[in-house]
C-alpha cells in the first residue's frame, strides 16, 4: 500500500495523474514523448558526415571548377570592397537580387544602371538607383535582406547608409586610390581584379599578399577575381548566363 507525503500544511499533495489532468484543464496540452538524447563518443566524430552548406550568391568558379559562393544576407554588418570593373559589380547585383535581396545603387553614373533597372520591372523588383549621398535608410531585416551597392569613383564618401545587420554594402573602386587603404582595412571581403604592377605593389603593402599574388594581379583575365577574407584567398572566375550577357555584354575590366 502506497503513500502520500504529507506537507507541513496537513495538505496532501496532488498526484502525477491529477497534475495532468490539472494541465489539460489549463490548455497546457499534452506533455510530448521522452526520449533519450543523441550522443556520439569522441572517438566516432571522424566517421560523422554532415551535409553542411553555404546559401548565398553564387559568383562564380574556383580553380577546381566548383561553385563559389558569397553570403551577402548576414544578420552581422557586412562590407566589401571590389578593386575592379562595374561589369563584376553588376553581376553581384543581378545575382544578389535573384535571391530576392533589395539592391540599392549609390552611383554618380546612373545611365550605366538604367538598362538593369528597366530589365528589372523599372526599380518595382528589387534594384533601386540614387544619387551619390541620397540613398534613402533601406529597413533591412531578415525576410528583405539589402546589398547596398557603392559605384562612387576613385574616391567615394562616406556612405550616409552603412553596413548593419541583414544590410551588406559593396564598394566598387575603380582602380587603386588614395582611400582604398582606409576602405580595405574596414572590409570584411576584398576582391581584386586585374590591376597595372604598381597597383598590386601598393595592395601587397596594405594586404600582405603573397609575391606570387602580387605578379599575378598584372595578368589576370577578364572576369577573374582574386577574393580575400582575413588569411583566405581564392580566385574566381565568374562566367556570366545567357541572359547576363544579353544584359551586360561579355566579362571585362575595363567600363
Amino acid at each position: 500500500m502506497s503513500t502520500r507525503a504529507v506537507d507541513p500544511s496537513g495538505e496532501v499533495p496532488p498526484s502525477v495523474a491529477e497534475r495532468l489532468r490539472g494541465r489539460l484543464r489549463s490548455g497546457l496540452g499534452l506533455i510530448g514523448p521522452r526520449h533519450g538524447r543523441h550522443t556520439l563518443p569522441a572517438e566516432q566524430l571522424d566517421a560523422l558526415a554532415l551535409p553542411i552548406g553555404d546559401d548565398g550568391v553564387v559568383i562564380g568558379v574556383d580553380a577546381e571548377g566548383q561553385p563559389a559562393v558569397l553570403g551577402l544576407n548576414r544578420p552581422t554588418p557586412y562590407d566589401v570592397v571590389l578593386i575592379g570593373g562595374l561589369w563584376t559589380a553588376q553581376v553581384l547585383a543581378l545575382r544578389a537580387a535573384a535571391t530576392g535581396a533589395r539592391v540599392a545603387v549609390e552611383t554618380g553614373r546612373p545611365q550605366s544602371w538604367v538598362q538593369m533597372v528597366h530589365a528589372m520591372g523599372g526599380g518595382q523588383n528589387g534594384l533601386a538607383v540614387y544619387e551619390v549621398g541620397r540613398v534613402p535608410p533601406q529597413g533591412a531585416s531578415a525576410g528583405t535582406p539589402v546589398l547596398v551597392v557603392r559605384d562612387c569613383g576613385m574616391r567615394p564618401p562616406r556612405g550616409r547608409v552603412v553596413s548593419g545587420p541583414w544590410q551588406s554594402v559593396l564598394t566598387l573602386l575603380p582602380y587603386m586610390s588614395p582611400v582604398a587603404p582606409r576602405l580595405i582595412r574596414q572590409a570584411r571581403l576584398v576582391g581584386v581584379q586585374r590591376i597595372s604592377p604598381d597597383e598590386a605593389a601598393d595592395l601587397s603593402r596594405t594586404m600582405a599578399l603573397p609575391r606570387a599574388d602580387v605578379e599575378s594581379l598584372p595578368t589576370l583575365a577578364d572576369g577573374l577575381t582574386l577574393w580575400c577574407a582575413d588569411r583566405d584567398r581564392q580566385y574566381v572566375m565568374t562566367r556570366p548566363t545567357d541572359a547576363e550577357t544579353g544584359l551586360l555584354g561579355n566579362p571585362r575590366r575595363m567600363d
